[in-house]
């Protein structure tokens, strides 16, 4: 599953980001690497997802967001 597809309210784990160059860099500057909890905020009509990681929240674009595999439930 992908950030795109998760559900507003609920805690995942970041599996793995499929993408290149320096938007990947820049996403682990801001704490999202692989094994960390993210939570989905809300999601937005036109694909943005607002995102909470490490106790920051920020939004990404449809693309990075079907970009970044996530899976098991931390709420589980």
């Amino acid at each position: 599953m992908n950030v795109a597809q998760a559900k507003v309210g609920v805690s995942y784990i970041v599996n793995k980001i499929n993408l290149t160059g320096a938007l990947e860099r820049r996403l682990e500057m801001l704490g999202m690497t692989s094994g960390v909890k993210l939570e989905v905020l809300n999601k937005k009509n036109h694909g943005a997802v607002i995102l909470k990681v490490r106790g920051t929240r920020f939004a990404v674009g449809r693309e990075i967001a079907e970009a970044i595999e996530i899976g098991g439930n931390k709420d589980e």
